[in-house]
C-alpha cells in the first residue's frame, strides 16, 4: 500500500486529483469532521478512517436507509478506506500511533484532550512528525466551553440561529440540517488547505482548530454583524428578510413562489412583469429602504396581482425577465431541477453491485476533477490491507 492510488489509479483518461499524495488519518466521526475528509477524499486524497469497534455512530442512524446501510453514513463517507481500531489495546494503539506518524493530515473531533492519553494529541503527535496539519473540530473550543458536548442542534439553539427561524408570533426552529456541523467541516477543510500551503512554503505543520459556535457567529454573517457593528438583536421574521422587499415566498392561484427584488433594477422589471409600473415611481417603493420600510403597504399590491396567474405561469414569465424567483421544491424537485439545468447532481460511485448513488462534490474543476471510485466502506473493510502497510513498510 502507499499513498498513491491503490484502486487502478486515476483511470487512464483521468488527471489525478489536486490532493493526490495526501494522506489524511480521520479520527473523526458523525458528520462535520467526516463530510470535510469526504471533500478532500473526492479531490484525490488518501483518506483512511478510523473507526472505534462499533463503528461511526451514523452507521446506526437509520431510515432512510439503502441495502441496510444508513443513507446518513452513505451520504458524507465515500473515497475512505475504513480500520477499526480500539485504542485502549496496545496493539491497536501502536497502528493508530503509526498511522499519525505517516499522516499529512490528522483530523479529529474528540472531546478537547481526549487524545492525549492515547498520545495522540497535536504535541504528541508533532513530536515525532513535525509537518503534520493536525485538525481538530470541537463544540465550544479548548477554553471554559471544553466540556460542552458538540451538538449541532446544542449551537443552533447558543448561537442565536433558532431566534430567527419560525415564524414571529412561533415557537423558535431548529434548521433542516445539521448546517453548523457542514459549515465548521468546510470551515475546517480551508484551514486544512491553508495549513498545507504553508507547510510547502515553510516546511513547518501546525495545529488547526475549528469549533461549531465560532463557525455558527461567522456563518450568521448580516444577522451577527448587525449586533456586533450596529447593536441590533435580530428578530424572527418567518420567511422575511430584515433588509430586502420582496425577498420571501408571495401567494400565486394556486400556492406560493419566492419573489425576490434585490435591486431596484430587480423591482423595476418585476413591476412591468405584473403590469404594476407605477409603483416604481411610487416614492413609498422606489428604493430598497423605502420598499423595507413600507412593505405591508407593498405586499398587497404584489400580491392581488400575482393571485391572478398560477406559480408556474409567473415562474416562466418573471425568470425571463430577469427576475428572480423559485418554486419551493421537495427535495426530489431541487435534484430534478439540477439534472434538467445540466448540474449532474447525481454520481455513481464504486462499481457493480457494490456502487452507491451519491450527490456530487459541488466544486467543478477545469483540470483535476473530483473523484467517485470508492463506495462508502463497511466496518474495518480495509482494515487487513492498512495494518500490512503499516506493520510492513
Amino acid at each position: 500500500m502507499t499513498t498513491e492510488r491503490r484502486d487502478g489509479g486515476d483511470g487512464p483518461d483521468r488527471p489525478p486529483g489536486p490532493l493526490r499524495g495526501v494522506l489524511v488519518a480521520d479520527f473523526s466521526r458523525i458528520l462535520a469532521g467526516p463530510y470535510a475528509t469526504m471533500l478532500l477524499a473526492d479531490l484525490g486524497a488518501e483518506v483512511i478512517k478510523v473507526e472505534g469497534p462499533a463503528g461511526d455512530d451514523t452507521r446506526t442512524w437509520m431510515p432512510p436507509v439503502r441495502d441496510d446501510v444508513s443513507t446518513y453514513y452513505l451520504g458524507i463517507n465515500r473515497n475512505k478506506r475504513s480500520i477499526a481500531l480500539d485504542l485502549r489495546e496496545a496493539a491497536d494503539l501502536t497502528v493508530a500511533q503509526e498511522l499519525a506518524a505517516r499522516a499529512d493530515v490528522l483530523i479529529e473531533n474528540f472531546k478537547p484532550g481526549g487524545l492525549r492519553r492515547f498520545g495522540l494529541d497535536y504535541e504528541s503527535v508533532a513530536t515525532g512528525n513535525p509537518g503534520i496539519v493536525y485538525t481538530s473540530i470541537s463544540g465550544f473550543g479548548t477554553g471554559a466551553g471544553a466540556s460542552m458536548p458538540g451538538y449541532d442542534l446544542m449551537v443552533q439553539a447558543i448561537s442565536g440561529l433558532m431566534s430567527l427561524t419560525g415564524d414571529p408570533d412561533g415557537s423558535p426552529y431548529r434548521a433542516g440540517i445539521s448546517v453548523f456541523d457542514v459549515m465548521a467541516g468546510m470551515h475546517a477543510n480551508i484551514g486544512i488547505l491553508a495549513a498545507l500551503h504553508h507547510r510547502a512554503t515553510s516546511g513547518q505543520g501546525q495545529h488547526v482548530e475549528v469549533n461549531l459556535l465560532s463557525s455558527a457567529l461567522s456563518g450568521l454573517v448580516n444577522h451577527s454583524s448587525g449586533y456586533v457593528a450596529g447593536g441590533v438583536v435580530p428578530y424572527r421574521m418567518g420567511n422575511a428578510h430584515p433588509s430586502l422587499f420582496p425577498y420571501e415566498p408571495l401567494p400565486t392561484a394556486n400556492g406560493e413562489l419566492i419573489v425576490i427584488a434585490g435591486n431596484d433594477g430587480q423591482f423595476r422589471k418585476l413591476c412591468q412583469v405584473l403590469g404594476l409600473p407605477e409603483l416604481v415611481d411610487d416614492p413609498r417603493f422606489g428604493r430598497n429602504q423605502d420598499r423595507t420600510a413600507n412593505r405591508e403597504q407593498l405586499r398587497p399590491l404584489l400580491v392581488d396581482r400575482l393571485r391572478t396567474r398560477t406559480k408556474d405561469e409567473w415562474f416562466r414569465d418573471l425568470l425571463a425577465a430577469g427576475v428572480p424567483c423559485a418554486p419551493i421544491n421537495t427535495i426530489d424537485g431541487g435534484v430534478a431541477l439540477a439534472e434538467e439545468l445540466g448540474l449532474d447532481p447525481v454520481v455513481t460511485v464504486g462499481e457493480g453491485a457494490s456502487a452507491v448513488p451519491s450527490v456530487r462534490n459541488p466544486i467543478t474543476f477545469s483540470a483535476t476533477p473530483a473523484r467517485y471510485e470508492l463506495p462508502p466502506p463497511g466496518l474495518d473493510e480495509h482494515g487487513e490491507e492498512i495494518r500490512k502497510w503499516l506493520t510492513e513498510n
